[in-house]
């Protein structure tokens, strides 16, 4: 069975002062469009998890073969989005992803869904821990109790014998993007490195 990806969409975005960091273009569309798509790409069911079925991040993705829940409880932060989002859950692993992570690839979903361990925790290429994050059925339970703004962190430091890391190219596990600043500085990185 593929594993599900829950692509955490349902943050107030409020470093963005009054617009929406997950509507911001990349590749020529909303990013959590293009995360969507990369996931699919990747063979991967997905659950994105939003403010409402009405918000604009729910239909920048509503002709995508995925399923699009509503988090009523959002501003209680990340918690509440992976609570909701493993209501029901069938898939064997769920994979933990923010939707604020432009350089998540395809390829790197597949090397943290095939890497063996029932926690699976990409990291950039400096060994520093990032997302996405690998949970095996066996704590669907304990992600359906999170609470706080801090998602699944007291999970990872009470299995931390459990987590196999897996290192991504660069810092694709640890680049994200909260405010205007950090999109345009990132930006103009991309542009550098492509020029070169």
């Amino acid at each position: 069975m593929r594993p599900c990806v829950l692509l955490l969409a349902a943050g107030a975005s409020s470093r963005m002062r009054g617009a929406d960091k997950l509507l911001e273009p990349l590749d020529g569309a909303p990013i959590v469009r293009v995360l969507v798509e990369r996931a699919l790409l990747a063979d991967m069911s997905v659950r994105v998890m939003v403010p409402d079925v009405e918000h604009p991040r729910a239909l920048a993705v509503k002709d995508l073969p995925v399923e699009v829940s509503d988090v009523p409880d959002c501003s209680d932060g990340m918690a509440a989005s992976i609570r909701r989002g493993i209501v029901g859950l069938t898939a064997h692993s769920v994979i933990v992803l923010p939707a604020d992570m432009p350089e998540i690839t395809a390829e790197d979903l597949r090397a943290v869904a095939t890497a063996e361990g029932s926690i699976v925790q990409a990291t950039s290429s400096d060994g520093t821990p990032g997302h996405p994050v690998k949970f095996d059925q066996r704590f669907y339970a304990e992600l359906s109790e999170l609470s706080a703004d801090i998602g699944a962190k007291p999970i990872l430091k009470r299995h931390a014998a459990n987590v196999v890391r897996v290192a991504l190219p660069g810092n694709h596990a640890t680049t994200d993007l909260d405010t205007p600043e950090e999109w345009a500085a990132w930006r103009a990185g991309q542009a550098a490195h492509k020029a070169l």
